[in-house]
């Protein structure tokens, strides 16, 4: 009867009458003979002809759910089908719903289920060396960059995924966010729902997520998923309770596994700040849970890692404290987290604090000495100082009451007091780790609750006084002061302490309300009176320190000129004072280079000197205070101070630790900042400090290029970082309106040509490649450029043809560069030159006799651009290039040379149309022509303002209407797979 039955099937009507009985009919004995007719179907030769008639013709969704059952239970049997059947039927389902993607969600769901077992199955088979099967996420992508109706398809496609074998993460991380913008509401609603499912079935069977790469990539997903949706869309999806509740746990398991994938816990730690960070503006009635969840979340990173630090001493593991920079990055993080329910985290921190402070003083006073159980607990000290710091300064994250500031201050209070305790035991009681963490605290502590809007009202200080007398900001600034005096008198051989403490410093002597105060404590008069080697030892030339170890007196001299500045006014004996230790150094260095002795000495002295200067000048932003060290060092004892530092380059020239501090301090000596350098018009400082700019560039070009040819790892540090220096110099000389280059030429002095020549040698002592691969480099060559092209053409133009030619290529080749710095810069040296070569044919046949040099010069460029027409054609290329193809960040910056390139070529621009137009189908022809036209309508045969202004304009509607004519219906329909082929 069965069989018969089954045989009986020949027509489509048939098939659907089979669908009807299987999925809504009420005749019980219809259902079953038809589940029995389904399994005999299944079975047949013909199953695959059969469900293809069901999807393509089929009249109802319940032939095509009953064609995707089939293939599921097909594609399921113990026996498989040939690799080419089920790839074949793979792209044929992939194809119908692409072609049909609003079918019904079951049916879509049913179909994306037998890709995801073809999937599963097929994941480890290879045809032609290839994994086929793993090529659904390249597929998938296409949907994702589809309509809103592929998206959604793609997002089930991957939950579906996620859901067989966990894969396809990285997928989810790129798309978590594909077009969202375009989605209407219940549409945003729906693909967010599938998203959140994909989550929950991966971390209901997290098996696949113990590779470390699928951790990793879930892990960033996460943390993505709350950068493109709010916090009141997710708490509206089903499924988000249990979701967060699931999160938390895998939150909570990854910290206690802290030497696990450390930097994928930072993604898990973003999603939870961004949440939280959230909560004020979720209107929703729905709850969020953030507030049972986000505690249990600061306590377990709390608590693991000072269960970590047992491990890391006993088994001698690499201390995540060491890791400095990913321990702020996490500490950051949680700063925000760790203020929703506060009361919870300041209490376990208290107890933790004075359970480890007492364990602490125990071990202090025992005979034992430093054992392993001192260096456990100096490990979780330093932690909970690290911690106190965090939540203190989370009170900027987090909307704070009276009760958390109290709280804040109990917390503080335990601090300060391990302060005390900690510099009382200086030097013999030491511990690097629980420095640095104390001064991670006071900065977070600075920028909460000390500054200009400070709160006097608050709470904070209700415990301190009580506890430390601490009252007010002012207290607190002393003790900060204290504190910095202490660590730079005790720690000068610990280069990070000192460091982060010139940090600190250097923060605090920022802002005039601070600094009005902070001149008005000791601690800072003792400071400016006696800032020499004797009371801080890391001022110091000793062999015992390391040359980098210098880095950190800039630091401490911007800082305290900040604070001399203060009061200071006019007064230069006050200056003069300040100034003694620094004319002290340069006199013995003097002593030394004349009788020729101890070189390494006056190597450091050097060294430190220049970078003391350079911390000084920096501090300086007005003309008045300028003008103090300027006299200091190039009037009141000129030739005697810059002569000895340009002896030095040309003795240590090879060496950059000692050349780069000098290089550096006369390119902070040339910046005219705020002004600073507007010298009086009787004055001939401007050209004399050029001069003796123009010495140390010349004398160190010359010198560098004698070292010959270097090795890559060698040729920046000992050559191109000085000769970027060099040109950061020059054009801080060259566009700070403080020198008359004219004066040069007119009373024969050399200087200027002399600089000119040292910037043109040294520039052809490198290649184009270095020009761009080293950022510092490009970014102070190509400004230079700049400013050569804007006011000193006729320098440009007396080059020699190869070195223009060197000139112009580097400009071509900055021009299509991502960094928009560089690539600015050369769309505005090529407007210029494009712009003076354009105004030399304009003048032509009637140059006056007094503007006869200027025509030479324009003659010269002119001849070279014609027998190199090449160079200004390929610049026009790759400008058109970049508005046509590319993400032009800098289309305002384009558009300035690109209309000078048109008019002075626009047979090659009509070249260059022509090939654009031609490349494109016939339809899309006539639309872009018409762009073209449209591009230069109004657009007049010269260069003022008006007329860029106008093809600026075109350009930007040019651009879009041409992206859109090329994105527009250029896609083929989707291609038909026959499953029986």
């Amino acid at each position: 009867m069965l069989n018969f039955f089954f045989f009986l099937l020949k027509s489509l009507a048939e098939l659907e009458v089979l669908c009807t009985h299987l999925y809504i009919g009420t005749d019980l004995t219809q259902r079953i003979e038809a589940e029995k007719a389904l399994l005999e179907l299944i079975d047949s030769p013909e199953c695959l002809s059969k469900c293809q008639l069901l999807l393509e013709q089929g009249t109802t969704s319940y032939a095509q759910l009953l064609a995707a059952t089939c293939l599921s239970k097909l594609i399921s049997r113990v026996s498989p089908l040939p690799i080419e059947q089920r790839i074949d039927i793979r792209n044929y389902i992939l194809n119908y719903v692409a072609s049909q993607p609003k079918l019904a969600p079951f049916v879509i769901q049913a179909l994306i289920q037998v890709i995801a077992k073809i999937t599963k199955l097929g994941w480890f088979e290879i045809q032609k060396d290839q994994f086929v099967f793993r090529e659904i996420i390249a597929d998938v992508k296409k949907f994702l960059q589809g309509t809103v109706e592929h998206c959604i398809i793609g997002v089930i496609i991957l939950s579906e995924l996620t859901q067989e074998m966990n894969l396809a993460l990285s997928c989810l991380v790129q798309f978590a966010s594909t077009r969202r913008s375009l989605f209407s509401s219940p549409e945003r609603a729906k693909y967010l729902g599938n998203l959140i499912k994909g989550v929950k079935r991966i971390l209901e069977n997290p098996q696949g997520l113990s590779n470390p790469g699928n951790y990793h990539e879930f892990c960033r997903f996460l943390a993505r998923l709350k950068t493109n949706y709010q916090l009141g869309e997710l708490v509206m999806v089903k499924e988000y309770p249990e979701v967060i509740r699931l999160i938390a746990n895998f939150t909570i398991t990854s910290l206690q596994h802290w030497e696990f994938a450390p930097n994928s816990v930072h993604y898990l730690l973003t999603l939870w700040q961004r949440m939280v960070a959230s909560v004020p503006f979720v209107k929703s009635t729905e709850p969020h849970l953030l507030d049972t969840y986000a505690p249990e979340i600061t306590k377990a990173f709390i608590t693991s890692r000072l269960e970590s630090v047992a491990i890391v001493v006993r088994d001698n593991l690499d201390d995540p404290l060491d890791d400095t920079a990913t321990v702020f990055q996490q500490l950051e993080q949680l700063c925000t987290v760790s203020r929703c329910e506060y009361e919870k985290t300041c209490t376990l921190l208290v107890q933790l604090f004075d359970q480890n402070a007492q364990n602490y003083q125990k071990l202090l006073h025992s005979a034992s000495g430093i054992t392993v159980d001192m260096a456990i607990q100096e490990g979780r000290l330093a932690w909970l100082v690290y911690l106190v710091g965090t939540v203190v300064g989370g009170r900027l994250t987090y909307t704070s009451t009276d009760e958390h500031d109290a709280m804040d201050g109990e917390l503080s209070c335990r601090v300060f007091q391990l302060i005390s305790l900690m510099d009382t035991g200086l030097p013999q009681c030491s511990n690097e780790k629980i420095e640095l963490a104390i001064l991670w605290f006071l900065d977070q502590f600075r920028k909460t609750y000390v500054g200009d809007q400070l709160q006097r009202t608050s709470k904070v200080y209700a415990r301190m006084s009580e506890v430390l007398g601490i009252t007010d900001d002012n207290h607190v600034l002393e003790t900060f002061m204290t504190k910095i005096v202490t660590n730079l008198k005790y720690w000068g051989r610990c280069e990070p302490v000192i460091s982060r403490t010139l940090q600190f410093l250097n923060d605090l002597s920022v802002g005039y309300i601070l600094l009005k105060k902070l001149v008005k404590i000791d601690a800072v008069k003792f400071m400016l009176k006696n800032h020499t080697s004797e009371h801080f030892p890391f001022l110091g030339i000793s062999d015992s320190y390391s040359l980098s170890d210098f880095r950190c007196r800039t630091t401490f001299y911007t800082a305290l000129t900040r604070l001399l500045m203060v009061d200071l006014g006019e007064d230069e004996d006050e200056f003069e004072n300040f100034m003694l230790p620094l004319t002290v150094s340069f006199e013995t260095v003097l002593q030394i280079f004349n009788n020729n002795f101890k070189q390494e000495d006056v190597k450091r002295l050097l060294i430190g000197l220049a970078r003391d200067l350079r911390g000084i000048a920096f501090a300086l932003n007005t003309k008045t205070s300028y003008t103090m060290l300027f006299d200091w060092m190039l009037y009141k004892r000129y030739p005697t101070y810059i002569p000895i530092l340009q002896r030095a380059v040309e003795q240590w020239y090879g060496e950059p630790a000692c050349t780069t501090p000098i290089l550096k301090l006369m390119a902070e000596l040339m910046q005219n900042r705020s002004q600073r350098l507007n010298f009086d018009v009787s004055s001939p400082n401007g050209i004399l400090l050029f001069r003796e700019a123009s010495k140390m560039i010349c004398t160190y070009g010359n010198q560098i290029l004698s070292l010959g040819s270097l090795s890559k790892d060698q040729i920046y540090p000992m050559k191109l970082k000085g000769i970027s220096i060099c040109y950061s110099a020059l054009k801080s000389a060259l566009c700070g309106n403080y020198v008359s280059f004219g004066v040069f030429k007119l009373y024969g002095d050399n200087h200027f040509d002399n600089v000119l020549q040292a910037f043109v040698k040294m520039l052809l002592s490198v290649s184009h490649s270095d020009l761009l691969q080293y950022r510092k480099l490009s970014q102070s060559y190509y400004p230079l450029l700049e400013c050569l092209t804007q006011d000193h053409m006729s320098f440009v133009t007396n080059l020699e043809p190869p070195v223009l030619l060197y000139v112009l290529t580097s400009i071509s080749e900055g021009l299509s560069t991502l960094d928009t710095v560089v690539s600015s810069s050369c769309c505005t040296s090529l407007d210029y030159i494009v712009t003076y070569l354009f105004k030399h044919i304009a003048k032509e046949g009637r140059k006056p006799l007094r503007c006869r040099e200027a025509a030479q010069a324009g003659q010269r460029l002119l001849h070279f651009m014609q027998q190199n027409p090449e160079v200004l054609q390929q610049m026009m290329s790759v400008l058109m290039n970049t508005i046509v193809f590319e993400d032009c960040r800098n289309q305002w910056s384009v558009s300035r040379p690109l209309l000078g390139l048109i008019l002075l070529n626009e047979k090659y621009f009509s070249e260059l149309r022509a090939s654009l137009i031609n490349s494109q189908p016939l339809p899309k022809q006539e639309v872009l022509a018409q762009c073209f036209r449209n591009l230069m309508e109004g657009v007049e045969q010269n260069l003022s303002v008006k007329n860029r202004d106008r093809f600026t304009q075109n350009l930007s509607v040019f651009r879009r209407d041409v992206a859109e004519a090329l994105r527009s219906d250029g896609s083929t329909e989707p291609c038909s797979l026959d499953m029986m082929s």
